[in-house]
């Protein structure tokens, strides 16, 4: 069985979704049942955070819930129900197996299932292969809060429910506040209780708030027999929701329409953004992020045949160029836009290069004349605007290459920022950013008349400039803080996106070659790559402590696991890409990623790690760009035939652009 604090995700395609751990003790603000987008996919609020579980047989009561407590003598867990999981598995849905004593039938199974369909959570209990008679007791723990926010004991939570129709039951938790719709099977009981002082271990070891209240209005009673199920609908809104069998059947024939379960963990980061389409770069806390859709799109989307996806979010973002940007983020209420990122644009650039060449040599794939069009000239007004100049100092440089940065912003991927601290400043010309930069001239060749030419310049000085001659790599940044020569010779993967992870290689076989070897040297780990080398006295070895910590050490040797997808793809690139290479690599990097699968996100992979063994994950345990990478590796990269490969060799690749 996956580990108790192993946590799954139902998600809702809107922003919402349901989650919570393997033990059933809730150790997130963000863990609850029913978890919606007011205005998709923001505007989060948790409603329903949970249920108590009781079973009662001719052997007496049995927990089938715990709840983790603060005491004044330290945590209290109770009740006793993770005690009782005999089984749990999570495909196609979270579901546990409750061993529940009987005096005249020995131990009998009760089973419960989570699922979320559309923007309905449904909650079922039934008993496996047993004639017992089982009597449940459920009570509802409700809140009405932004996600991010905990709750309190308070006098103005609205108890008092409407009954609609048999076995439809409103709340109204504060004004402002979406209503809760319960449908159910079973009987009501009004007996309002506030539930104290729960402990949410996560945010304590996050250094934030942690203790909890929640408000109980009644208890529902249900009876298990034989072939019955007890079925509860969570909604919100003032809408019957659809009857629990009803939903399980057409989730079943959902799901079942996915390749496996992989397909499945990818869609949930498919959501809704007014009439559009986005993607969620993780959950529980993110929303749609720029450089996370984007750079997730090709593993997400593209990788998976999910064309059509693909192009309705490029030409909803199209729709968002501002002064040759794209927003690295929208808030999370209202549609403030926060420009903050060099590189976002940039992976637009890529990836919808990649997706119009895709139809060009794609039957099936067809692009109408006006999207196109928005798509070209959403190109064309990034480069441009690129080349010209535009905010916090990003420009063409007269070398080619772009600079970019302004003291005080974030705007590369390491982006981490404490109050006025900018932990990785990156002021003036980032590796990772010219190969975009560059990468991205090579796209929009046909489209922007001066692109060829800042094509061949820039990549002629990137080969001049970037080349450390004395640690045979990249350096991280040159021309730092805008002052021509200065250098910044930090060992961090940046480097890679110049020879794995992008259409076009940057530098010769013997340099990209050595690239790949100091970056396996010093980073590379099982789940992914170091954010700087263990050597650097700066190096972080674990992500762990309150927000300072934390966010001190993310990009200063944590461990990223997308980052293993643009250098297995250098790695592979470096021997050939030939079938040899392609089945050692599947070998070697896909196993781990495929258990890391197991520990934290169940099905999905987790947005960090620690430097150090043995890796433990951490930060975001449902991450986009991470999956989507172990996608893109396992469907194309490493699935991809030598004749493909062929115009993608290093001295090939460089030396079409010089």
């Amino acid at each position: 069985m996956s580990s108790p604090s192993a946590e799954w995700l139902e998600a809702d395609g809107e922003g919402g979704f349901a989650s919570g751990t393997v033990s059933g003790e809730r150790t997130r603000r963000y863990h609850a049942l029913l978890l919606t987008a007011a205005t998709p996919p923001t505007g989060r609020m948790v409603l329903v955070d949970g249920l108590e579980v009781w079973a009662e047989t001719d052997a007496g009561d049995f927990a089938l819930s715990s709840q983790r407590y603060d005491s004044a003598s330290g945590d209290v867990v109770h009740p006793d129900g993770a005690s009782r999981i005999a089984a749990f598995d999570s495909e196609p849905w979270p579901a546990w197996r409750f061993r529940v004593p009987t005096l005249t039938h020995g131990d009998c199974i009760v089973v419960q299932e989570i699922f979320a369909a559309g923007t309905t959570t449904v909650v079922r209990w039934f008993l496996d292969g047993a004639s017992a008679s089982v009597r449940l007791r459920v009570r509802p723990l409700l809140s009405g809060r932004d996600y991010h926010s905990l709750h309190h004991e308070n006098p103005a939570f609205g108890f008092t429910p409407e009954r609609r129709a048999t076995g439809h039951w409103i709340w109204r938790p504060y004004r402002g506040v979406p209503p809760v719709s319960i449908r159910c099977n079973g009987s009501y009981e009004h007996a309002p209780e506030w539930y104290r002082n729960f402990a949410m271990t996560a945010e304590r070891e996050r250094g934030l708030d942690w203790k909890h209240d929640l408000a109980s209005p009644g208890v529902f009673r249900f009876e298990l027999a034989n072939a019955a199920a007890a079925e509860m609908s969570l909604h919100a809104g003032t809408d019957a929701p659809a009857p629990a069998a009803v939903l399980r059947d057409l989730e079943i024939a959902r799901r079942a329409a996915f390749r496996d379960p992989i397909d499945r963990a990818a869609d949930a980061y498919f959501v809704r953004r007014g009439s559009g389409l986005t993607i969620v770069a993780g959950y529980p806390w993110f929303t749609d992020w720029g450089r996370d859709s984007f750079i997730a799109l090709r593993g997400l989307a593209l990788a998976t045949g999910r064309f059509d996806d693909a192009l309705a979010i490029l030409v909803e973002w199209a729709g968002a160029v501002s002064e040759g940007m794209l927003p690295n983020r929208f808030a999370d209420r209202g549609e403030t836009a926060e420009f903050n990122s060099v590189d976002a644009s940039l992976w637009f650039v890529v990836v919808a290069g990649e997706l119009l060449e895709l139809a060009r040599i794609r039957s099936g794939l067809a692009i109408t004349a006006v999207d196109e069009q928005k798509i070209r000239g959403a190109i064309a007004a990034i480069v441009t605007s690129y080349a010209r100049g535009t905010r916090y100092g990003i420009r063409a440089d007269s070398d080619g290459l772009l600079a970019c940065g302004v003291r005080g912003v974030q705007l590369t991927w390491m982006d981490a920022k404490v109050g006025d601290w900018v932990v990785t400043p990156r002021i003036g010309k980032p590796v990772e950013v010219q190969a975009l930069w560059l990468n991205a001239l090579a796209a929009a060749a046909d489209i922007v008349p001066e692109a060829a030419a800042l094509l061949k310049k820039g990549t002629a000085s990137f080969r001049t400039k970037f080349w450390n001659a004395e640690r045979s790599c990249l350096y991280d940044v040159v021309d730092c803080d805008h002052v021509a020569g200065r250098v910044d010779a930090s060992m961090r993967p940046n480097q890679i996106l110049a020879v794995g992870g992008l259409p076009l290689v940057l530098l010769g076989r013997d340099r990209a070659r050595a690239v790949v070897d100091a970056v396996e040297r010093e980073l590379v780990t099982p789940v992914g790559l170091r954010s700087l080398s263990p050597n650097d006295p700066g190096y972080r070895a674990h992500y762990r402590g309150g927000v300072v910590e934390r966010d001190g050490a993310y990009h200063q040797g944590t461990v990223w696991p997308w980052l293993i997808g643009p250098f297995v793809e250098a790695w592979v690139r470096a021997r050939g890409s030939n079938d040899t290479a392609r089945r050692e690599a599947r070998e070697r990097f896909l196993p781990p990623l495929r258990e890391l699968m197991h520990a934290a996100g169940l099905g999905h992979l987790s947005e960090v790690a620690d430097g150090e063994a043995p890796h433990a994950p951490g930060g975001c345990p449902f991450q986009a760009w991470s999956l989507a990478e172990f996608i893109r590796l396992e469907r194309d990269v490493l699935a991809r035939p030598d004749d493909i490969q062929a115009d993608r060799n290093f001295e090939g690749a460089a030396a079409s652009v010089l």
